[in-house]
């Protein structure tokens, strides 16, 4: 096996133990039990737990960004923004593991591997609100306050990870078609 091979197998076992466990309540122990390692074999690979669980979180935060920014080259701001929201429940769906371990654990991070990811949500985040601000300017969405409809549209998403299970009744991107249209109804105009 190669050396990102291994460290592939790695990041997605730990994104299983922290999502299931929580970062904290997860050992290195843990870990290299899971995978059927030793724990030296481990810090051959990762430094320490805060750095396998950075790893995910950027993995994570990287693909999401990208995903948000193909989103933004729609034109059509309603589209744009289901585009987004598709693409943001996709990536819950298809990487649950490491979307939960990054999202529930972001306070854990020491304070640079936490500026770091904060850095890339934040990029996420405002690519959602170009697109909300290019369709109010576009009159296509009423006035609202970019920020608090671009936090409600993410609390719709993240909050995914507590009822959604890949592989259940529902599609994650039907989740965010249902979500879309409630936001969209609730920023259309009510003149037009």
């Amino acid at each position: 096996m190669t050396e990102a091979s291994t460290k592939t197998r790695i990041l997605q076992e730990a994104a299983r133990i922290f999502a299931e466990k929580g970062y904290e309540g997860a050992s290195m122990q843990d870990l290299a039990q899971a995978l059927g390692l030793s724990k030296a074999a481990l810090y051959h690979h990762f430094r320490s737990k805060e750095e396998i669980l950075y790893q995910i979180s950027l993995l994570a935060l990287s693909e999401l960004l990208a995903r948000g920014e193909r989103a933004l080259e729609e034109r059509d701001p309603s589209r744009a923004l289901l585009l987004f929201m598709e693409g943001h429940a996709r990536y819950i769906e298809e990487n649950h593991p490491f979307f939960v371990a990054m999202l529930q654990g972001l306070a854990s991070l020491s304070p640079p591997h936490r500026e770091e990811t904060v850095r890339l949500r934040d990029r996420h985040e405002a690519n959602l609100r170009r697109i909300l601000e290019r369709g109010m300017e576009e009159g296509v969405f009423r006035r609202v306050d970019v920020a608090l409809a671009g936090r409600a549209v993410l609390s719709l998403l993240n909050w995914m990870i507590r009822w959604f299970r890949p592989g259940g009744p529902m599609r994650a991107e039907e989740v965010a078609r249902a979500y879309w249209d409630l936001v969209l109804r609730g920023l259309q105009d009510g003149n037009l």
